[in-house]
């Protein structure tokens, strides 16, 4: 077995956990205050949307 891969399974793991949590914000009908900026290439809203994000949480 190579060494490598325990760390390759969890890099893939970690990816797919945040590409889901990414995906619910951007195409939720009720979370349509998200939005992408294709520059950044990171998600973008106003500071009381990421508060309100972050205390459901």
């Amino acid at each position: 077995m190579l060494k490598a891969k325990p760390n390759l399974e969890s890099g893939i793991k970690t990816l797919k956990r945040d590409w889901a949590i990414v995906y619910d914000m951007l195409s939720r009908k009720d979370n349509s205050n998200f939005g992408w900026d294709e520059h950044k290439q990171l998600v973008v809203a106003e500071d009381v949307v990421w508060n309100s994000y972050i205390s459901v949480r």
